[in-house]
């Protein structure tokens, strides 16, 4: 009776470990869909110029991977590591630097910076890993009134902004290719709602991060940009106006999705990056 007993204990425990395995966060996979693993992500990431970290802005666990990445790069580049995201507009640039040198507390900050309704979950630890060790920490995207005015009146109208906010923006006039994959999909997605301006609003982001992020990177050093994915999906948009300045970069891509299947790769995710992050369909949000 003690024996079937245990036996009856072993195999329930070995039910619960089955059905509890199938519940991963996620699963990680090379450009051509074959499954790797954290380690391979984190030796490539040490050898790159440029890290396009590609998210979903809502995905805790991309986040985690985020600062987990960041960490152990560091680890390796010391002070020769650069950060920078979308997240943060470059007419905040003076402010984000004053909270990095400890000049104005986290209160001012948020009083001061146009700052994302997922800070304090997703972006504060990624700034203040940066202020904790004195890292460069790049404001890269165009303030959000320029976007805006090129969706709504065309790319004509920057020419006529302030001469001290086209500091702001990528050198104009700025480069623009409608067959990009990238704008082109924006394009066709959008029904040819809004014409080109469309994925012009979208470009001029991209080239103003791109801008930003050579600005601040010399060789030698690795500079890890936190975007959405579709910023850097299948080496466009950002990356495409990187090579534009500066072709032999070498840029490495991180993109995310999710699925409700994550054991195998879904077709239209194949060569989204060099590395692709998939959680669950149902994976918990960090605001809604």
């Amino acid at each position: 009776m003690k024996k079937l007993l245990l036996f009856a204990s072993t195999l329930a425990l070995m039910s619960f470990t089955l059905v509890t395995d199938t519940r991963n966060a996620y699963a990680l996979y090379d450009a051509k869909g074959k499954v790797t693993d954290y380690t391979a992500m984190l030796t490539e990431a040490k050898k790159a110029d440029i890290i396009l970290f590609g998210e979903l802005h809502d995905n805790p666990i991309v986040h985690w991977l985020q600062k987990e990445l960041t960490r152990d790069v560091h680890a390796e580049k010391k002070d020769k590591l650069v950060l920078g995201a979308e997240m943060f507009e470059a007419d905040d640039q003076i402010a984000l630097n004053e909270y990095l040198a400890g000049r104005i507390s986290e209160k001012t900050l948020k009083d001061e910076v146009k700052l994302w309704n997922n800070f304090a979950t997703d972006y504060k630890p990624l700034l203040d890993f940066a202020k904790k060790n004195n890292l460069k920490f790049v404001a890269a995207n165009i303030p959000r009134r320029y976007a805006n005015m090129v969706y709504s009146r065309g790319t004509a109208c920057l020419d006529s902004i302030d001469t001290e906010a086209k500091k702001w923006i990528a050198p104009l006039p700025f480069k623009y290719d409608g067959n990009v994959k990238a704008y082109k999909d924006i394009f066709e997605n959008g029904g040819g709602h809004g014409g080109e301006n469309l994925p012009k609003s979208q470009a001029i982001k991209d080239a103003t991060m791109a801008h930003f992020i050579i600005k601040n990177w010399t060789k030698g050093q690795t500079f890890i940009h936190y975007n959405g994915a579709y910023h850097s999906n299948h080496h466009s948009a950002i990356e495409w106006y990187l090579k534009q300045q500066n072709p032999n970069l070498k840029v490495m891509v991180i993109s995310s999705t999710e699925q409700d299947d994550i054991t195998k790769l879904n077709q239209d995710a194949v060569d989204s990056g060099d590395f692709i992050i998939v959680t669950p369909s149902n994976m918990t949000k960090t605001y809604k």
